[in-house]
């Protein structure tokens, strides 16, 4: 593993504080998808971005959301590598990035535990793996809810519905 310079370190910071095209409540290192910056040459940066997913339509803007930042505080030169492997996760959400989808009314994808596959769900009620932890509804935490559409607004975030205070809401979906 290569040790960052405080500069790398502090252009990762900027990188990462980007809001997400799709979910501004979250910033880029929340989302946990700007994994590296590296300085190549003076005033040359390159930032390595893995997508959510791979034909992720938000890489683009994200692209360039680093480059201008980067480009605002001296970095004369932007590159934004988009990098596949190791391939992006839900569990890399930070914690605070989870607290905030909560707080934004979007119930956070459940975090894989352990090694192994992460469980597959077949139809509505079959599972390959033991069942998953259920999805608690972001506005009074009940861990009654339903699944309205395995598709919402964006992707990777289902339609569910509370069956405590029947309350519709998006669920960031596992991977």
């Amino acid at each position: 593993m290569v040790t960052a310079t405080v500069l790398e370190a502090e252009l990762l910071a900027l990188a990462g504080s980007v809001p997400d095209p799709e979910l501004p409540v979250l910033t880029l290192a929340e989302l946990g998808v700007v994994r590296a910056v590296r300085l190549r040459s003076a005033g040359t940066a390159e930032v390595d971005l893995t997508p959510t997913y791979t034909g992720c339509p938000a890489i683009e803007a994200m692209s360039a959301d680093i480059e201008r930042l980067l480009h605002a505080h001296g970095v004369a030169e932007v590159t934004v590598r988009t990098v596949l492997a190791p391939a992006w996760s839900t569990d890399d959400i930070t914690d605070e990035g989870r607290r905030k989808l909560r707080e934004f009314g979007i119930a956070p994808p459940r975090v894989h535990r352990g090694p192994g596959p992460v469980p597959v769900t077949l139809g509505a009620t079959r599972t390959l793996t033991t069942p998953p932890e259920p999805v608690h509804c972001p506005h009074c935490g009940s861990a009654e809810t339903e699944l309205l559409s395995r598709f919402s607004s964006t992707a990777c975030k289902a339609l569910r519905r509370c069956l405590a205070c029947r309350e519709p809401f998006d669920h960031f979906k596992e991977l």
